[in-house]
C-alpha cells in the first residue's frame, strides 16, 4: 500500500506542518556551507503540497517500522539535509504521532545528553491501521458491487477460517465447561482482549456465560459490512459446540462485543450452531415464557 493512504490522519489530521517551508527538493538539495547569508532562498512550497505530505508519510513509516530511531539514521536512509529531517519531526512531534526516548547510556559513549531517539505513539501507530481500515473497506465495497452480498459473505467466513482453524484444536482439548475461557484466553493472545464470565438470567435455561471482547481489529470495516461480525459468530458457535447470541459489537457502536453463549447441555450435534447475529443485538438477553412448557427461554 502506498504511503499516500496516510496524507490524512486521526479525524481528519494531516502530516502536514503549520509554516511555509522552503525547500523544494528537499531529498536532493544540499545547502553549501559556505552560502552567504544574502542567497535566495528556493521558492516556498505550501505545507500541504503533495510532496510534502508524502515525504513526511515516509519518515512517519520508517519510525514505525525501524524505531526508534534516530534523526541523522532517518534522513540517511531518506536522503534529506538535517533541516528537512527536524521540520518533519517536529510537525510529527506537533500533532502526537510520534515521541523522543532518550537512549541508555552506554559505557563507551563519552560525556554528554543521550542520544535523542524518535518513536511511533499509539495515536501514530492507529492512522496507519486507519489507512488499511480504508482500502480494506474499499475493496469489500468493489466486491459487493460486482459479485453481490453473498461474495462478502464467503469471504469473511474465509477470512475468519483461518482463525478458527488455529483455534479448533486448544478449545476442543479443554472440556465444556472450560471452552468459554480457554477461547477467551486464546482470542486475547491475538490481540482480541478478551474475557469470559456468567451471564446473568432466570429460569432452568437461564445463565450460560458472556464472551466479551474489548477489542476488534476490524471494527471500522465492521461497520460497513456486518458479514464479518456475523462470520466471527458463526464461528464461536462451531468451536464451542453450543447456541451462542451476539448481543453488542464495538463496530455498532457499544463498548464491547458480548457474545452470549447458551449452557453446555444445549451443546449437542443437533442443537449446537450459532443463533442471532447482527439482527440479535440488545444490551441482555430478552427473556421468553414459554407457557405451555412452563420454562423461560432466551
Amino acid at each position: 500500500m502506498s504511503d499516500n493512504t496516510l496524507l490524512h490522519l486521526c479525524a481528519g489530521k494531516e502530516l502536514g506542518h503549520t509554516d511555509v517551508v522552503k525547500n523544494v527538493r528537499e531529498t536532493t538539495t544540499q545547502i553549501p556551507a559556505a552560502a552567504p547569508a544574502s542567497a535566495v532562498p528556493p521558492p516556498p512550497v505550501p505545507h500541504g503540497s503533495h510532496a510534502d505530505r508524502d515525504t513526511r508519510a515516509r519518515v512517519a513509516r520508517l519510525i514505525l517500522e525501524h524505531g526508534p530511531v534516530t534523526a541523522s539514521n532517518l534522513g540517511e536512509r531518506l536522503g534529506l539535509t538535517p533541516a528537512a529531517v527536524r521540520r518533519h519531526l517536529d510537525a510529527l512531534l506537533a500533532e502526537e504521532l510520534i515521541e523522543i526516548r532518550r537512549a541508555r547510556p552506554q559505557a563507551h559513549r563519552g560525556r554528554g545528553r543521550p542520544a535523542k531517539l524518535f518513536a511511533i505513539t499509539d495515536a501514530g501507530r492507529s492512522t496507519f491501521v486507519h489507512a488499511y481500515d480504508d482500502l480494506a473497506t474499499s475493496a469489500l465495497r468493489f466486491l459487493a458491487e460486482t459479485a453481490g452480498e453473498e461474495a462478502v459473505a464467503e469471504f469473511a467466513r474465509r477470512q475468519i477460517s483461518d482463525l478458527e482453524r488455529r483455534l479448533e484444536p486448544v478449545v476442543q482439548a479443554a472440556s465444556p465447561q472450560q471452552r468459554v475461557r480457554v477461547l477467551a484466553e486464546a482470542l486475547s493472545g491475538d490481540g482480541y482482549a478478551a474475557s469470559a464470565s456468567q451471564a446473568p438470567g432466570r429460569g432452568p435455561l437461564a445463565g450460560g456465560q458472556q464472551l466479551c471482547q474489548q477489542h476488534c481489529p476490524v471494527e471500522h470495516v465492521a461497520a460497513e459490512f456486518p458479514q464479518l461480525c456475523e462470520a466471527e459468530t458463526e464461528a464461536f458457535g462451531r468451536l464451542l459446540g453450543t447456541p451462542v447470541q451476539r448481543l453488542a459489537t464495538i463496530a455498532h457502536g457499544d463498548g464491547v462485543c458480548t457474545t452470549h453463549v447458551s449452557p453446555n447441555a444445549l451443546g449437542d450435534p443437533a442443537t449446537a450452531g450459532p443463533t442471532g447475529g447482527a439482527e440479535g443485538r440488545s444490551s441482555t438477553p430478552e427473556p421468553h415464557n414459554d407457557e405451555e412448557s412452563g420454562r423461560t427461554s432466551l
